[in-house]
């Protein structure tokens, strides 16, 4: 490719390159861009230049393009629609990330609370249990809380009252039934055995749920949740071996628990299926515990008499002031874990929900072992860490669905 030389006459010899008179003068004209097609020496416009050196340039003889002043200027044109649909997705996803946050800290709060409350629920319950050994009015109790707590939230619209009918009604009562027996049962064994225990026997609910869903809704499990049962059950076998505060009475009063609040979940599952009359959870749960007392209330009456009176407290030898406050600290507590349990499982997934609850289990257990300084020899600790690190693994493995054969 051949290339032309050529050199650039002086301004003095070129009629539109001389130099203007400023002082004759004094407009000045700012650079302006040149339209496409045009040379720079044909714009009326075209900036003055006082004094141009000589100069060469070494250009292809080829090139078609005539030679242009090269300018800096700041673009003033508008934003493309580009630029601004970037900015305002950049925006979109700062205010999505502060959402997302506050969503995160929320849930982690809920989690906080779930745990917070179930603590100090076990202990005063416990406490109580140790000194006023009537498990049926301590659990009537609870449910009387509970539904003073719902009367105020429906009353002044905390929370929205539910629209009830007969029909509703007699599907709730199965449920209302085995909750009541439920928690009924798991006061029976905290007030026979340690805390930690009772908790340990509750790690086997997992066990219970397979082989009730198996027999009542025809869900066989996978081999993966059939493994996962064995470190369950061989691990709460071990700590029942070796607690110090092992009887009989608190074993199978924990495992009678095991077996009605998982006959609770099976029900829930068989009867609740009429969508349209389908209620949240904390609907559900708080005409359950109104029906509980309605439940429970006769039965404490006539099988323990009237016991949690001042007068009875005193002539027990009991601190009347203690046991109606930390009774009442327990009842509010039992219920507050009770709603902030479903808040979460509705943000969550079950499986999420089971996870945290195993996690759950962890944190009372030794919360428990600590505040009560009870006994815990190392192999007893080790087959709870193995009972609850089946459940663990349980809650993980009931994501593997079974696959099912083509037609």
């Amino acid at each position: 490719m051949q290339s032309a030389a050529f050199s650039l006459p002086s301004p003095s010899s070129h009629p539109y390159l001389k130099p203007r008179n400023f002082a004759s003068n004094p407009t000045f004209y700012p650079i302006r861009g040149v339209s496409k097609g045009r040379d720079f020496s044909d714009s009326t416009n075209a900036i003055s230049i006082p004094s141009f050196p000589k100069r060469s340039w070494s250009l292809s003889s080829s090139s078609p393009l005539p030679l242009r002043a090269w300018t800096s200027a700041p673009s003033l044109s508008k934003p493309s629609p580009l630029h601004l649909r970037a900015t305002a997705a950049e925006n979109a996803g700062e205010a999505g990330k502060s959402g997302s946050l506050l969503k995160t800290l929320e849930l982690g709060l809920l989690f906080g609370l779930w745990y917070i409350f179930n603590i100090y629920f076990n202990i005063y319950n416990k406490q109580v249990l140790k000194a006023f050994h009537y498990p049926i009015t301590v659990t009537a109790i609870q449910f009387a809380v509970g539904t003073i707590l719902v009367t105020i939230m429906w009353t002044f619209n905390l929370y929205k009252r539910p629209k009830i009918n007969g029909t509703q009604l007699a599907a709730i009562l199965p449920l209302a039934v085995v909750h009541t027996l439920g928690n009924l049962f798991t006061n029976m064994s905290l007030g026979k055995v340690a805390v930690s225990f009772t908790h340990t026997i509750k790690a086997m609910e997992p066990f219970f749920s397979v082989v009730l869903s198996a027999m009542f809704l025809g869900e066989l499990p996978t081999l993966w949740v059939v493994a996962s049962l064995v470190p369950i059950v061989g691990g709460v076998a071990l700590a029942s071996v070796t607690e110090a505060s092992f009887n009989w009475a608190g074993f199978w009063t924990a495992m009678a628990s095991n077996l009605t609040n998982q006959s609770r979940n099976v029900l829930s599952k068989k009867v609740m299926v009429n969508k349209e009359e389908s209620m949240d959870n904390i609907t559900l749960f708080s005409i359950i515990t109104i029906m509980s007392l309605i439940l429970l209330a006769p039965v404490a009456i006539f099988t323990e008499g009237v016991k949690f009176t001042p007068a009875y407290l005193q002539s027990a030898g009991l601190n009347v002031k203690e046991v109606v406050v930390r009774s009442l600290l327990a009842a509010l507590c039992f219920h507050a874990y009770q709603q902030v349990s479903y808040m979460i499982l509705q943000r969550v997934s079950p499986v999420t929900h089971s996870v945290g609850n195993c996690v759950k289990r962890v944190v009372v257990i030794v919360s428990s072992v600590l505040f009560f300084k009870t006994p815990v020899s190392p192999i007893n600790s080790l087959g709870t860490g193995i009972a609850l690190a089946g459940v663990f693994l349980y809650s993980r493995v009931k994501r593997i669905k079974p696959k099912t054969k083509a037609a």
